[in-house]
């Protein structure tokens, strides 16, 4: 794959000036005699197990393009963090990295708090395994009281094919259950967690034989960033939502989904209802 000659000359910038401002010391190497800051070349070159010449190239413009394996051990030798990760891919092959999957138990407090600003807009964050691992109280009232669940249980296919009472509460539960299937397919892949799924995958084939014809048709479905969702709620009754899908800037492995009230008076029916439950 060629390179542009501007690519070059930026890769080349972007090299050299991560590698200045590393520390020689956090590498136990010695900072004196150093005519510069940073690590040497030859350092960086022996940490990433490449040739020196061959870096000094790159920094100076006039490398060529390094292969995704090369960026990657050049990438460790800088220490670089995932952002800096993709910028060096972008300018090195004009393509992001291959992801990186990554697990996680929670959200930072910031988006949590996100989450709390939503009153009467049920909303959740969910892993691309469609773990939830975080919500507001409009989500707990109106979707699934996912506190009172245990985290293994806290996954959205299992409760579409495994719980009654969230089948139940499907209008269309068919077109549902196909929808997940294929949004959860796509959504794994994109986040590098093929692998990570398998498990479950088997579990819901054995639990549930809709499940498992849904996983061997192989569909697949985008998941659409607007929409609307109709629930009947064993309190509420029959009501709608439209609901918006985001992702979470700097984690492809996590997506969050508002549920905002169809109308002013579906509005009104959840904030009574969370008024209701917080007297409990």
């Amino acid at each position: 794959m060629s390179i542009s000659a501007a690519n070059e000359n930026l890769l080349g910038a972007y090299l050299k000036d991560r590698r200045t401002k590393l520390d020689p010391a956090v590498f136990g190497l010695s900072g004196t005699r150093r005519r510069t800051p940073g690590l040497r070349r030859e350092e960086v070159a022996q940490r990433a197990n490449i040739s020196a010449t061959w870096y000094t190239w790159l920094e100076q413009g006039r490398g060529g393009a390094p292969s995704a394996d090369v960026l990657n051990r050049i990438a460790r030798a800088l220490m670089l963090t995932e952002v800096e990760r993709e910028h060096l891919f972008l300018l090195g092959l004009g393509r992001p990295p291959e992801v990186r999957y990554q697990a996680t138990e929670g959200v930072t407090p910031r988006l949590q708090r996100v989450l709390d600003a939503l009153e009467v807009s049920p909303a959740f964050v969910k892993t691309a395994t469609w773990d939830v691992v975080a919500w507001n109280r409009a989500a707990a009232a109106v979707l699934t009281d996912y506190g009172a669940l245990p985290p293994e249980q806290r996954n959205i296919l299992r409760m579409i094919f495994c719980d009654p009472r969230v089948r139940a509460a499907q209008f269309d539960w068919e077109s549902v259950a196909r929808f997940v299937v294929g949004a959860f397919r796509v959504g794994a892949a994109r986040a590098g967690a093929t692998e990570k799924v398998g498990a479950l995958v088997e579990e819901l084939c054995r639990l549930s034989p809709e499940f498992e014809a849904l996983w061997r048709a192989n569909d697949v479905h985008g998941y659409g960033g607007e929409g609307v969702k109709r629930l009947r709620h064993p309190i509420l009754g029959p009501i709608a939502f439209e609901y918006s899908a985001f992702a979470v800037d700097g984690r492809p492995d996590l997506g969050m989904v508002v549920y905002n009230p169809a109308t002013p008076a579906d509005a009104e029916r959840v904030r009574s209802l969370i008024e209701s439950r917080s007297k409990k």
